[in-house]
């Protein structure tokens, strides 16, 4: 059995993106395949990382790619997680079946301690809700 291609999208590639990459590879690894990138990448966040440790999802590996890396590949599913990615998207040269927008709010932008940890919940509530949907 192949292992489906999930591709995670945001504007950094540094928080939100990166915890569905290293999350569905959690929940899931045996069945999908998870990457992550970003429209404008920055470098992983640290409270991102910090959240993602504080759950015990692994996070070795994970790095911000540009969304030009994936020019011309194929997925399964493209989940995009905020509106500039989703701007980006319509230019982007991949092939994917089935695109998901999910408008999760930027940890980033938030002035809670909490919100890198809230962000990752919203994420995982969604990503539970789609993969019990999935056969």
């Amino acid at each position: 059995m192949t292992r489906r291609r999930i591709l995670f999208l945001c504007n950094a590639n540094s928080a939100r993106s990166l915890m569905g990459e290293a999350l569905l590879r959690h929940l899931a690894g045996d069945r999908f395949e998870a990457f992550s990138a970003g429209s404008e990448p920055d470098r992983p966040h640290e409270m991102a990382l910090a959240a993602l440790h504080k759950q015990g999802i692994d996070t070795q590996g994970l790095a911000s790619k540009s969304l030009e890396a994936f020019a011309g590949e194929r997925f399964d599913t493209v989940i995009v997680l905020c509106d500039k990615a989703r701007q980006a998207c319509r230019d982007w040269t991949g092939e994917v079946d089935e695109r998901l927008d999910w408008d999760i709010r930027d940890p980033r932008l938030i002035e809670r301690e909490q919100a890198y940890e809230q962000a990752l919940q919203e994420i995982r509530h969604r990503l539970q809700l789609w993969l019990d949907a999935q056969h």
